[in-house]
């Protein structure tokens, strides 16, 4: 999958589409999903263009890394979740279920969130 300039995330960055801001620093932009799949539901992303995590984690400085794992616990904390609980969700590539082709997490929360996938048949 490659980076495409024009995905709903580079132009959030790019301020062309308006969005409910969570948490931003200089590496890092998080905000609410217009789609929530949870009483708490925010997506934070990297300011760089990368694809995915393998893309992220070859390209992007130790600064854009740290930034962003800390941005992730942060996020939590401002929307009440760090001790209550949260999921992570990062789909990547077309197995992954990935839709839009800018690294993402979603945080997710507010609620127990069942299990991480269905028991896998005997």
């Amino acid at each position: 999958m490659a980076y495409d300039p024009g995905n709903v995330f580079a132009r959030i960055l790019r301020g062309e589409i308006p969005c409910k801001k969570v948490y931003e620093d200089d590496h890092v932009l998080a905000f609410h999903d217009i789609q929530p799949q949870a009483p708490v539901h925010a997506l934070v992303i990297p300011k760089g263009a990368y694809v995915s995590w393998d893309d992220f984690h070859a390209k992007a400085s130790d600064a854009e890394q740290a930034a962003l794992s800390r941005g992730v616990g942060k996020v939590a904390r401002i929307l009440g979740i760090g001790d209550s609980g949260y999921r992570l969700i990062s789909n990547c590539g077309k197995d992954g279920h990935q839709d839009v082709p800018h690294l993402h997490i979603h945080v997710v929360g507010g609620r127990p969130m069942g299990r991480m996938l269905p028991k896998a048949e005997a």
